[in-house]
């Protein structure tokens, strides 16, 4: 459950950053996502989903 927390906390603290650095740039991200389709947002989530699954679990063990 800890892990689950400062995981948590890490990446509102880089989302964050990234937000206050480059708040321009986040909105251009957003109009170009929100012209995105579905099928490709599901399929990029899935592929971010599975990336960072394998990263924690390679870490971890």
């Amino acid at each position: 459950m800890k892990d689950l927390i400062i995981a948590i906390g890490l990446i509102m603290f880089i989302e964050g950053l990234l937000l206050a650095m480059f708040p321009s740039r986040i909105k251009n991200m957003l109009r170009i996502i929100e012209k995105m389709s579905q099928k490709k947002l599901r399929n990029s989530g899935i592929f971010f989903v599975i990336t960072g699954f394998l990263i924690v679990w390679y870490v971890k063990n």
